[in-house]
């Protein structure tokens, strides 16, 4: 992914055309990048697995990265046909590409539950990133799930199915507007509508946000001695990943409703500022509020 990340930058350099209002490599330079953040995080949750578990894991991750690839040269192949990778019904063959990746997505999505499943069993002396590792696994499950909501039909496109009998597209990122407008740069995420690619993307990096969080307080405990206690750790641990996933939650809620991120109504406003006022009197209470010590 490191080697495609380079190509794909090149191949954008070079390769002017465009899909659906986004350079046509884009795409794959995105993917390349999370694919490669998101198998490298797996590469060191897999080592923590010991004995038969490890056995297992390792298999269940090779199954995963072996059908990421075959999709990822899937996407390639279209982009050198100049056809969109995702939802494509231009063409009988088109629509068939998709069908497989479609099953490939399905394939990657059961073998990670079974990585998830198995990584409850890890042995973690530092309780925090124990608990760290688990929360983000799960909520990078449910993320990935969440690519699903971008295979049905939009409105515009089950009008022109009962119109015509025939839409060229089968699904889309945005909602509320056409794939295509204007966007944010590099990201691509609409600034006209709402974007179901938002919350599939940050469901995917818990899988490194909380365990970069657990890191993070273990270094803070080293200056902090209040953070020196496992327990207290623990608990932010806990409140980061709940805050984490109200977080996917509110910009799925956002997105469905054909809300863009950067011009959020009063209403998510609203429940972003109780979201985050909640988190905070959570991780105040968490870091505050004496531990118990076990009786002896």
């Amino acid at each position: 992914m490191a080697v495609a990340t380079v190509l794909t930058i090149a191949a954008m350099l070079i390769d002017r055309r465009t899909l659906l209002g986004a350079p046509a490599w884009a795409k794959l330079f995105k993917f390349a990048v999370s694919g490669g953040l998101y198998f490298f995080t797996w590469s060191w949750l897999v080592s923590l697995l010991r004995g038969r578990l490890h056995k297992v894991a390792g298999t269940a991750t090779t199954v995963a990265v072996a059908l990421f690839a075959a999709e990822y040269v899937t996407m390639a192949f279209q982009a050198v046909r100049g056809r969109p990778s995702h939802f494509a019904n231009t063409s009988p063959f088109d629509f068939a590409l998709f069908q497989a990746m479609g099953v490939m997505v399905a394939g990657l999505w059961l073998a990670t539950l079974v990585g998830t499943v198995l990584l409850m069993f890890t042995r973690i002396e530092d309780r925090a990133v124990y608990w760290a590792v688990r929360t983000g696994a799960v909520l990078a499950l449910i993320g990935a799930g969440l690519g699903a909501t971008m295979t049905r039909p939009t409105p515009i496109e089950r009008a022109e199915i009962k119109a015509t009998g025939h839409s060229d597209l089968i699904g889309a990122h945005s909602v509320g507007v056409a794939d295509g407008g204007p966007g944010l740069p590099l990201l691509g995420w609409s600034t006209t509508g709402g974007d179901l690619r938002i919350p599939h993307f940050l469901g995917l990096h818990a899988l490194q946000a909380l365990p970069l969080l657990a890191f993070g307080l273990a270094v803070l405990a080293t200056r902090l001695p209040r953070l020196r206690e496992s327990a207290v750790r623990v608990r932010l641990v806990w409140t980061g990943s709940v805050g984490y996933a109200g977080l996917v939650g509110l910009v799925l809620w956002q997105a469905e409703r054909g809300e863009p991120l950067v011009y959020p109504s009063g209403t998510t406003l609203a429940a972003a500022g109780l979201l985050v006022g909640a988190i905070a009197a959570a991780a105040a209470a968490s870091a505050l509020v004496p531990v118990r010590k076990a009786a002896r």
